[in-house]
């Protein structure tokens, strides 16, 4: 096929041979497979921000980091300048939880380049060399659907583990491959630690999972494996191979309120301390 105008200097640079074919166009991106010497990868042109369906929301983009503190200045007063940098960090948001999250072991397209606006990675097949489809676009038995929910369960606990949380997942951003369930779509990833949404989006994430399969394994419907590995991660005892039950307790425990102050009490009277000490300090005479 003829090549797009966004994929020409990827082909004057010899990063891709040929292009292939479209392969889909989704709510924030094109993406074409195309040849690059001998192999079949993925080139995901992603849309300018007028032409997207998708609109970057605060609470994907706190606590993300930019270059500098102009292209922060510029991106809050929302100049033509600031919008760029808005777009480059949306972008290289998605690039950069790809090579942690297959760094991290997590099942997501290999990532191989970024280029121009254009993400080269691996084109994820089934089991006859095809594209692989969207989990959406398949039927389940039980237990492939009981099989695939605990696959995708390790998934989402070992992009945690690595401080990643997907954000928008479901079954129209999931591709079964010919090993299992990839997934896709990650530009508004979230670091877990910096992103105060971050519970609220694992947890959706997770019953996004639930509902799904629930179409075919009733049982999950009623699983709180959303809540269970969000308290393993803020306790600190979320590993990979955690075994997870799908129950939760909420903890209805009344807070000790006489504590709580009491902590707080000491640590005002120790920074009090600290003050005086660095008054006293300045106020000594400097030796001749």
């Amino acid at each position: 096929m003829k090549p797009p105008k966004r994929l020409e200097p990827l082909i004057e640079d010899g990063l891709i041979d040929e292009v292939l074919r479209q392969l889909m166009s989704g709510k924030e991106a094109t993406v074409y497979v195309v040849r690059c010497g001998e192999d079949v990868r993925c080139a995901k042109v992603y849309k300018e921000a007028d032409k997207r369906s998708f609109r970057q929301s605060v609470n994907y983009t706190e606590g993300r980091r930019v270059k500098n503190s102009r292209q922060a200045r510029a991106m809050q007063k929302g100049s033509k300048y600031g919008r760029q940098a808005q777009e480059e960090a949306w972008q290289n948001a998605e690039v950069d939880a790809l090579f942690r999250l297959d760094a991290a072991g997590v099942r997501v397209p290999k990532p191989y380049n970024f280029y121009e606006g254009v993400l080269l990675m691996e084109l994820v097949t089934d089991a006859n060399g095809g594209a692989a489809p969207r989990l959406n676009d398949v039927e389940f038995t039980e237990k492939e659907a009981l099989m695939h929910h605990q696959a995708l369960l390790k998934e989402v606990v070992r992009m945690l583990s690595a401080g990643i949380v997907h954000g928008d997942l479901s079954e129209f951003n999931i591709l079964l491959g010919s090993e299992g369930p990839v997934i896709i779509d990650l530009p508004q990833a979230v670091d877990a630690a910096g992103n105060n949404h971050a519970a609220n989006m694992l947890e959706r994430d997770v019953e996004n999972l639930s509902n799904y399969f629930g179409r075919f394994a009733p049982q999950l419907l009623t699983t709180q494996y959303g809540k269970e590995i969000w308290a393993l991660y803020a306790h600190g005892d979320l590993h990979p191979d955690v075994l997870l039950t799908g129950h939760f307790k909420e903890d209805h425990k009344p807070v000790d309120l006489k504590n709580v102050m009491r902590v707080i009490d000491d640590v005002r009277k120790e920074e009090a301390k600290k003050q005086e000490r660095l008054a006293e300090a300045k106020e000594r005479p400097k030796p001749d």
